[in-house]
Formats: structure tokens, C-alpha cells, sequence
């Protein structure tokens, strides 16, 4: 009889994993457990969550997948969920109604994924969640509100994130939410916490001062998982305690400098300064006329912790660059700015008005840019600065290597773009804008040089970009258009001409390589392979000057 017994108790519980696993996930177990009906799905396949999970699931345990996100409403025929562990997978996105449909949830476990936020509102939806853990994820902020709704948690774990700066009001505000949600309940039980806040890169300035207090005068209801938080930055303070950092009080910037009112002469170089104290440490940005065309060097040098020397460098200043530069400092706690006034100095000239316009217009500026891909050509874009009191006509010069001649265009004032359009294939072209009919100096021109067709501007631009780049400004186009700026010391074509091996008249090359951009620019340098864009140019070619014309 007994063995009969035994028996029927081993039919009915093949009966029943029989039917747990009938109604489980492909790749997946399902299994009855003390507390309900649980699955477990290790290192299968998953993008999403399915839309078909077994009903009255108690947990649900999704590790080593491909899970990208938790879309709104994904948990809609799972409320009797109580532990949902989703460690290890390339979790990035949790959407704020994620969590709507998990009203008994007890255990959210997001270890080792890739968030770097949490909706911490949607916490709204599951208000007997008591444990949370995030760490080894990339979080890198807690708000102030953050556990408003997590009044009933007992365990927090979010180490090994990227938090470096929290509030201590996230913590100490903890009580008086649990003391919200349990009044008119009659007595007030305040559990406790466990907080684990280890293996971030606290950034030990005073805006971490509060954390510091929180965790020297740590005690009930908090307890840390490991209390030896370690400082990462700023450099002097890093590797130290957090508990045994001292750090000052937070305030906002105070900026000064050598001189508002600096005055040169043209041509000469000059440097502005701007010193800011502030705590946490300043950021110091720039702003001056035509910043857009004329990007200059920035040096951001640290004097002390709290103090940032930022020394704007501007080199042969140019009538142009006359005007306010102002230094803008600013942090967390606020922002001060200082305007510094720079006048530059025309050059003397002769006595009598022919003197002084040969003299403006020696020293005009001419800024000359490819600035946009039309249909079938490009945009040229200039900036011109004269001297001269009356508005100025230019000359734009376009010359091919495949046209007898050069096109002349004559500009009429105000205008400062024009459309170079029916551009041939495999052609070399050149551009260049003067003053009048003045012949074009250094630095007025631009070179660009056309792709021969659709598969040779692939085949180029795979080209250009593993190869190390010396003279010229890439630009995609419609027929392969590629652009340099021949400007600086030596050109483009008389560095080629110099370094090719076909023409090579002297031992060796130029030593200085082709500056192919205003000393102010930062637009980044590319070269072509010899043979292939860095051709030569014979001399008659060249664009001949107005004088000669």
C-alpha cells in the first residue's frame, strides 16, 4: 500500500513539471518553488521581454542575454511578480511606465548592465520594493527625490557606477518619507537601510562636503556595506578617505585680469588673461567678435586647486580683431564674466591719400573658405576687412588645370559667397579673392580638386582617412570634391612641387610642412598620397597677377 502511495505522489509531481514546463519559454525553465512559479532564462537569446509569459509567475530571472531595454507596459499580465532579477545583460533604457504593472514587487536586481540613468518616478508603481540593486552599472547621477518613492526599501546598492558627486539630503530625507506613507496607520516602524555606495570616482570638492558629514556621522537607520569611500579627483585629494577629507565652503566665481584695455600694433602678437578663483574649480570659455572665422588658441593652465589662469592667444592681430573679448568663468554655485578691451593700432603711412589706401589695402584681411556642397559644385564663403572707409568691390579669380584661361568675376560690396557650379570630374581647380583688382596674396586662396566619379570618391575617401594627412581639407561632394586651404609658409603646390619625385630639385624638403590654414584655424589637416591628389602644377598655371595682366 505504501509503495502504492509513493507512487502516486511521483505521478503527480512529473504531472506537474510536466505542466510547468508545457507552458514555458523556449530555452527557458520553469519550476514551482516555495514562493510561486518561477523562469529562469540563462544566457538565451532574448531582445526583448516576451509578450507571453506564464501567468502567476512569483520571480523572473533573465541573465546573459542581449535584453536592450524595459519599454512601457512590457510587464501588462505579470502583477503577482515579486522578484524580477535582470543582472548581466545590455540593459540601457528603463522607460518611466515600465514598472506599472508590478504592483507586488519585492526585488529589482539590474547588476551589471549598462544603465546610466533611472526613471526614479516610476518607483511610484511599486511601493512594497525593498530591494535595489544597480551596481556595476553607469550611473552617474543621484537626484535629490530619488528614493521618494522607495520608502519601504531596506537594501540599496549602487557601487561600482560612476557617481562622483551626491547630495546628503537624498539620504537624510529618507525618514520623512517613510513617516509620509505611514501616517493615520497608527504606530510608525522606520526600518532600516543598507547602503552600499563604494567604487565611485568621487570627485572631493566642496560640493561633496554634505556626503562627507553623512558618512562620519553614519547610524541608524543607515548601515554601509563598505564605509572607506575613496576620493578620485582633483589630484590633490586623490586616493584619500572620503570621511577623512576636509573640504571648504562652495562659492562662485571671481574673475580678474592684468588689464581690461590692452593696445598693440598690427601685425604683433598678444595674449589675453583671465585668472578665476571659484569652488568647485571654473570653467573658463571665451567670446569675441567673429569667433566663427577667427578660432584662436586657447591655454588653461591650474595656479592653485580653486584657481584657473585662461590665457587666449591671439597671433599677428589684424585691425579686425579689434573689439571686447569677454572671459566667462563659471561652476556650479554660479558664473561672473569680465570683458577685456583690445585696440589694435593701424600701421603709419605716408602723408597724402594715395600712401594711405596703398597701405589699407596691403593690409587688408581676406579670408576665403569652402563652406558647403551645392548640387553639382560648392559654396565659397569670405571674410574681407579693408581699412578703407568706403565699402570695397573684389575680384574672384577661378582658374582649372583642364581651362586656357581664368574666370574673372567682378564682387560687388556687401556680397560674400558664390556658387561654383558645373564642376568637371578629375579636375584641379583654383580660387582666389582680392581687394580691387589687386593680384591675390598668400592666404586669399583656396584649392580644390574633383573625384573622378562615384566609385573613385569612395575609393578616395577610404584613402584619405587611413593614410596620414599632410595638405588638404576634405570635403565630400556630389563628384568627389576635395578641398585645401593653401595657406601658411609654404602652399600646398609648393610643397608638392618641392617633394615630389619627379620634381625634386633640392636635397631635401621643406622642414616646416605646408600650413595649409590660418594660423587661427583649427580645421583638421589632410594630405593626398603622392601621385594620386598631390599633383603638380605646371607654371603656367599658376594665376598671374593683376600687374602682369
Amino acid at each position: 500500500m505504501a509503495f502504492v502511495f509513493c507512487c502516486f505522489l511521483q505521478f503527480l509531481l512529473s504531472q506537474d513539471t510536466h505542466a510547468a514546463q508545457r507552458f514555458c519559454l523556449p530555452g527557458c525553465t520553469c519550476s514551482e518553488e516555495s514562493f510561486g512559479r518561477s523562469l529562469q532564462c540563462l544566457s538565451v537569446s532574448l531582445g526583448k521581454i516576451p509578450d507571453n509569459f506564464p501567468e502567476e509567475l512569483k520571480q523572473v530571472r533573465i541573465e546573459n542575454s542581449p535584453l536592450f531595454e524595459l519599454p512601457q507596459g512590457v510587464f501588462t499580465n505579470m502583477r503577482t511578480l515579486q522578484y524580477l532579477w535582470l543582472n548581466f545583460n545590455n540593459v540601457t533604457v528603463i522607460h518611466l511606465g515600465a514598472l506599472d504593472d508590478l504592483p507586488e514587487l519585492r526585488e529589482l536586481r539590474l547588476e551589471g548592465n549598462r544603465l546610466r540613468s533611472v526613471p526614479w518616478t516610476a518607483f511610484r508603481a511599486t511601493p512594497l520594493l525593498r530591494v535595489l540593486d544597480l551596481k556595476h552599472n553607469q550611473i552617474d547621477a543621484l537626484p535629490e527625490l530619488a528614493l521618494q518613492f522607495l520608502a519601504n526599501l531596506t537594501y540599496l546598492d549602487i557601487s561600482s557606477n560612476r557617481l562622483t558627486v551626491v547630495a546628503k539630503s537624498v539620504f537624510l530625507n529618507w525618514p520623512a518619507y517613510q513617516k509620509q506613507q505611514q501616517h493615520g496607520c497608527g504606530a510608525e516602524i522606520l526600518s532600516n537601510m543598507v547602503l552600499s555606495l563604494h567604487n565611485n570616482p568621487w570627485v572631493c570638492d566642496c560640493r561633496l562636503r554634505g556626503l562627507v558629514e553623512f558618512v562620519k556621522s553614519i547610524g541608524p537607520p543607515f548601515t554601509l556595506v563598505n564605509s572607506y569611500l575613496i576620493c578620485q579627483s582633483p589630484v590633490s585629494k586623490a586616493g584619500q578617505l572620503l570621511h577623512e577629507t576636509e573640504l571648504g565652503v562652495c562659492m562662485k566665481p571671481n574673475i580678474s585680469t592684468p588689464s581690461t584695455n590692452v593696445t598693440i600694433q598690427i601685425g604683433k602678437n598678444v595674449t589675453l588673461q583671465c585668472l578665476a578663483q571659484a569652488s568647485p574649480s571654473p570653467t573658463i570659455a571665451w567670446k569675441y567678435p567673429l569667433s566663427t572665422w577667427r578660432v584662436f588658441d586657447v591655454l588653461v593652465s591650474s595656479i592653485a586647486e580653486d584657481t584657473v589662469l585662461s590665457q587666449l592667444v591671439i597671433p599677428a592681430a589684424h585691425l579686425m580683431d579689434s573689439g571686447n573679448y569677454t572671459c566667462m568663468a563659471f561652476n556650479s554655485i554660479g558664473r561672473r564674466s569680465l570683458v577685456i578691451r583690445l585696440y589694435i593700432e593701424p600701421a603709419q603711412a605716408m602723408p597724402g591719400w594715395h600712401s594711405r589706401s596703398t597701405s589699407s589695402e596691403l593690409s587688408a584681411y581676406v579670408d576665403l573658405r569652402v563652406v558647403k556642397q551645392t548640387v553639382h559644385g560648392i559654396l565659397l564663403e569670405w571674410l574681407t576687412v579693408t581699412g578703407l572707409p568706403e565699402e570695397q568691390w573684389f575680384t574672384l579669380y577661378i582658374k582649372s588645370d583642364e581651362a586656357l584661361r581664368k574666370k574673372v568675376i567682378h564682387i560687388g560690396p556687401g556680397i560674400n559667397s558664390y556658387a561654383v557650379d558645373n564642376l568637371l570630374p578629375a579636375t584641379e581647380y583654383k580660387a582666389c579673392l582680392s581687394l580691387r583688382s589687386q593680384p591675390p596674396s598668400q592666404g586669399q586662396c583656396v584649392v580644390f580638386v574633383t573625384g573622378k566619379d562615384s566609385g573613385g570618391l569612395e575609393s578616395r575617401e577610404h584613402l584619405l582617412h587611413v593614410t596620414v594627412v599632410l595638405c588638404a581639407v576634405l570635403l565630400a561632394l556630389p563628384v568627389g570634391v576635395y578641398v585645401w586651404a593653401s595657406q601658411g609658409p609654404y602652399n600646398c603646390h609648393e610643397w608638392c612641387l618641392c617633394c615630389s619625385p619627379l620634381y625634386r630639385k633640392t636635397p631635401r624638403c621643406p622642414q616646416a610642412v605646408p600650413q595649409c590654414k590660418d594660423s587661427s584655424s583649427k580645421d583638421p589637416p589632410v594630405v593626398y598620397e603622392d601621385g594620386e591628389g598631390c599633383r603638380v602644377m605646371e607654371d603656367n598655371e599658376e594665376i598671374e597677377k593683376e600687374g602682369n595682366s
